[in-house]
Order: C-alpha cells, then structure tokens, then sequence
C-alpha cells in the first residue's frame, strides 16, 4: 500500500516556501548525513512542476535546506520556467540544483517545450528555469536531434 509522505518543516521551508509534496512507497533519512531517499513510484509536485521517478534522494545543508535532488529510473517531468515556458520530458536521470534553478537530464533525453512545439534529443540536456536556456550534448555517435515548427512562406 502506498504511504503518502509529506516532509515536515526540513521540506516544507523548500524552494522559497512553496509547498512541496512527495509520495512514495517508502521513505529513508540519515539527518547526519543530510540525505532523505525515497523508493517506489515517487511522485512530487510544487506550484506548476511534476517529477515522477523510481528513486528519487535529497541532499540537505546543515539549516536542513535541499542542495540537490537526484532522481533515477523511469524520470518523466513538466517544469515550468521563470517566463511560463512549460517543458515535458523523460530521462534515464535528473538531478535539480535547487540554488541554480537548473535541471541536468541525462541518458536518453526526450524534452519538448509544449508551447512553442520544439523538441530535443540528447544524452545530456541543461535547462536553466530562471532565463529558460537549454544545453544539450549528443552521445560521441549519436547526435543531439532538434525538432521545431517553421512557418512556410509561399
């Protein structure tokens, strides 16, 4: 049976006081170590984004404060950037670097940006969700694959 998990006031403070929801089928911290793992279907959501993973682990600062969040297998998401860009996605690997406002996506990245219809591909994509840049890298010989809408002029 799934437990619904909801951090007290060590995920709570998260992100700039913005609630922060986690569901997941088990839960794990070492407080000394600043490390919270969660297994099994993990879900989270705050304000407009989504992160859906197998096993997703928080990394906290001695205030308690996230550093970084590492979530591997099966990583879908919708992250929404600072100018309202909504972006959808798998991956094999995401990390978020809650200070950068930045997503790493790695391993068989597929990320589209649903308002404005482009697409990438990649091993390696960056997106920064305060100026909405993305990076991406292909693997050594697989390229990075860019799709997007062009109007035709006739």
């Amino acid at each position: 049976m799934k437990k619904l998990l909801l951090l007290t006031t060590m995920l709570n403070t998260l992100l700039f006081s913005q609630e922060l929801k986690i569901t997941a089928d088990s839960f794990k911290a070492d407080e000394k170590k600043g490390i919270s793992i969660f297994r099994g279907n993990v879900k989270i959501h705050k304000k407009n984004d989504d992160l859906n993973a197998s096993v997703v682990t928080i990394y906290t600062n001695e205030k308690k404060e996230p550093t970084k969040f590492v979530a591997v297998g099966n990583v879908s998401f919708i992250v929404e950037t600072k100018e309202s860009a909504i972006y959808s996605g798998i991956a094999g690997k995401v990390i978020y670097i809650p200070s950068k406002k930045e997503y790493y996506f790695y391993d068989n990245v597929h990320l589209k940006q649903l308002n404005e219809k482009k697409e990438i591909q990649g091993d390696e994509v960056i997106l920064n969700t305060n100026d909405g840049k993305a990076y991406a890298k292909g693997l050594e010989k697989k390229p990075v694959i860019m799709i997007f809408d062009i109007a035709d002029e006739e």
